[in-house]
């Protein structure tokens, strides 16, 4: 199927197998930031009827956390140093984002939390006149097998002398690691604070039980969960009072179960295998999932696309918020973009009532507790050991 207009395809580090995986990424990196940039300075243009101009931040929010998602995604074949490099010109879009909604909106609960530009973040506008004018091909003598990949700003585009420098070198060393940390605590639930974040990202986990605290509210720019195996991730705590996340994407998981909380705008689910999901979200979007339960609360019709067995349900009660009471919730109203026959599609199915979890499950079990272990949670919730 066509990519749906206006969303450009993920980036493949398997095509083109011979050519330097780097500089395809950064052309990639590049082109995304200049696009994003596009998107944020026509932001203004778009009416407040109907929807219009919020329905364009949001594409912009999903935009920054899919891009943000890729760069982590992007461990396995770019350096840590230029890892560092993306994630900081990252932040800076979303700290542009928020200045360019500053000026036109009035101040809303769904603020990023950011306290000021960050000087370090690499150039934006260096970026984006990077990608059009593609400046990209490695000079000889660049690179050595001990430099960083990423390519340095042209001198005729160097921030002027007197103003602070966004160059690659420059960068200071990251802020604070919360995966890192959740890998160094003890105890059967890990609870990371992320209070000195602007936004959740939990990655690379095997075997955890974590809970975000309500003092995660403060980093609910955006958020992601990716490359989690037999975990349980509950977001529900911070996101519930008025800190939903402006955007969500949840990738690469397999028998865990996702408690995502409440997104403001778009949830994408990529890749997510013998799991079980409960969202409440504007928006969602499944890609290449199989073998899912989702208990969903929906604003708008739920999209799937090469999934196989997934099963929606009505968000539990105790995950519902108060202030959605009167959402017109479309769970089971569900877009199989690849399945254009007359009949029902058989790659999604409700999930009869008496399998679905109980109200004492979400509320007794799934928290844990003394004695009761993640493999515990993770059996009572059907997801058994293979």
């Amino acid at each position: 199927m066509e990519q749906p207009l206006g969303v450009r395809p993920p980036f493949n580090p398997n095509v083109d197998g011979k050519s330097d995986i780097k500089e395809r990424f950064y052309r990639y990196f590049q082109e995304e930031v200049t696009e994003l940039q596009e998107q944020m300075s026509q932001l203004e243009s778009h009416s407040l009827i109907g929807g219009e101009r919020q329905d364009a931040i949001d594409h912009c929010l999903a935009g920054i956390s899919r891009l943000s998602n890729e760069v982590a995604d992007a461990s396995d074949y770019i350096p840590a140093y230029d890892q560092r490099t993306y994630g900081q010109a990252v932040k800076a879009l979303t700290e542009k984002l928020h200045e360019t909604r500053s000026k036109f909106a009035p101040k809303s609960r769904f603020q990023f939390k950011s306290t000021g530009k960050n000087g370090s973040a690499i150039s934006l506008n260096d970026a984006a006149e990077l990608a059009a004018q593609q400046r990209l091909k490695p000079r000889p003598g660049f690179l050595s097998s001990n430099e960083s990949s990423m390519a340095t700003t042209p001198a005729n585009l160097r921030t002027p002398p007197g103003e602070l420098r966004d160059t690659v070198g420059d960068l200071p060393s990251l802020s604070k690691n919360y995966n890192d940390e959740m890998q160094r605590l003890d105890g059967p639930v890990r609870k990371p604070s992320f209070s000195q974040a602007t936004n959740v990202n939990i990655s690379g986990h095997t075997g955890l039980h974590i809970i975000l605290p309500s003092s995660a509210s403060r980093a609910t720019s955006s958020g992601s969960v990716t490359k989690m195996n037999r975990c349980i991730v509950d977001m529900s705590v911070p996101t519930a009072n008025g800190a939903p996340f402006a955007g969500l994407a949840l990738k690469n998981i397999r028998d865990s179960l996702i408690v995502a909380g409440h997104v403001a705008g778009a949830a994408h689910i990529t890749a997510v295998e013998n799991s079980v999901i409960v969202v409440a979200s504007r928006q969602v979007r499944m890609h290449d999932c199989k073998n899912v339960d989702i208990y969903l609360l929906c604003g708008s019709r739920p999209i799937i696309e090469d999934c196989h067995n997934v099963r929606f349900a009505p968000i539990p009660k105790y995950h519902a918020g108060a202030s959605e009471e009167n959402t017109q919730n479309q769970w089971d109203q569900v877009d199989d973009f690849k399945w254009i026959k007359a009949e029902p599609s058989p790659n999604w199915s409700i999930l009869p009532e008496d399998e679905r979890l109980g109200e004492s499950i979400w509320e007794n079990v799934v928290p844990g507790g003394p004695g009761v272990g993640l493999e515990d949670i993770l059996q009572k919730i059907g997801i058994a050991r293979r």
